[in-house]
């Protein structure tokens, strides 16, 4: 029988790694079983169902070019069809904002299941990530749908997009474990994301191209992760290596850093929601 040891997380020291890891492992069927939940919720009693995942960009990207088109905005020359890029662009920048809502909010609106039943509540994270991951897979399936209609060929090394888009789901989850702990501190924190994610986006390359050395590209880390998938579509390579390699590693830093304080505090969890 293991006895009960107060702060005994703390009292592990380097040593709480492996039993992350662990647990995280042996939490993989109830992250699936949330993930479901979540998915069937989310698109239950509606019309068009699943096709909600694929309306919303094809807004943003229309919106854009008819202002483009009508002189309102004057977008640069891009090297794909402006509409693909533009597609490709916001897929992944979704990923990322849905992502950080969702996995801010999942928390708070797993309230009566955190007083009720004691597990690994980070998987209430990693779920409502894996919602944003499935529909980053449909538009995928879009993007290369439209390879065909644009007449666009891809380089080879197309196959490495998902790799590439695999830094800015570790940042957004890393992100979601911070910002779900203080969401049920603050509950104003989920509305705040929001709309900061919508006005970051305008500060981004999602929807139109900005020259590598401008100074708004540097100082923000999500334009390269943004941009590199992109890169391997249009080029074969990430324009900007040393960026990339300096945002992802940073993100696996914020995750792990993330990760490890969620895990101290997921005890308090419970007296707070």
């Amino acid at each position: 029988m293991e006895l009960y040891e107060p702060n005994k997380h703390l009292k592990l020291g380097i040593r709480i790694w492996p039993v992350m890891f662990r647990e995280l492992l042996n939490s993989r069927e109830l992250i699936w079983r949330l993930f479901i939940r979540n998915f069937v919720a989310k698109y239950r009693q509606t019309v068009l169902g699943y096709v909600w995942a694929l309306i919303m960009p094809f807004v943003a990207i229309g919106t854009f070019v008819i202002l483009n088109r009508s002189g309102i905005l004057n977008i640069e020359k891009t090297d794909m069809p402006y509409p693909l890029f533009a597609l490709i662009g916001l897929t992944v920048w979704q990923t990322f904002a849905i992502g950080l809502v969702s996995g801010t909010n999942s928390i708070v609106a797993a309230g009566s299941m955190i007083a009720k039943i004691n597990f690994p509540r980070e998987s209430l994270v990693f779920a409502s990530m894996a919602q944003s991951i499935f529909e980053l897979f449909i538009k995928m399936v879009l993007i290369v749908f439209c390879f065909f209609i644009f007449q666009f060929t891809p380089h080879w090394q197309v196959i490495l997009f998902p790799l590439a888009i695999l830094p800015i789901i570790i940042l957004t989850l890393g992100l979601s474990l911070i910002l779900s702990l203080v969401n049920g501190l603050l509950r104003d924190t989920a509305n705040i994301i929001s709309l900061l994610t919508t006005f970051l986006m305008f500060l981004t390359p999602v929807l139109y191209p900005i020259d590598d050395s401008k100074f708004l590209f540097k100082i923000n880390p999500l334009s390269v992760l943004i941009n590199a998938p992109r890169d391997l579509v249009t080029y074969g390579r990430i324009t900007q290596p040393v960026y990339f390699i300096i945002a992802t590693i940073s993100s696996i830093l914020i995750f792990l850093i993330a990760w490890r304080i969620f895990h101290v505090a997921e005890t308090k969890i419970p007296e707070r929601i």
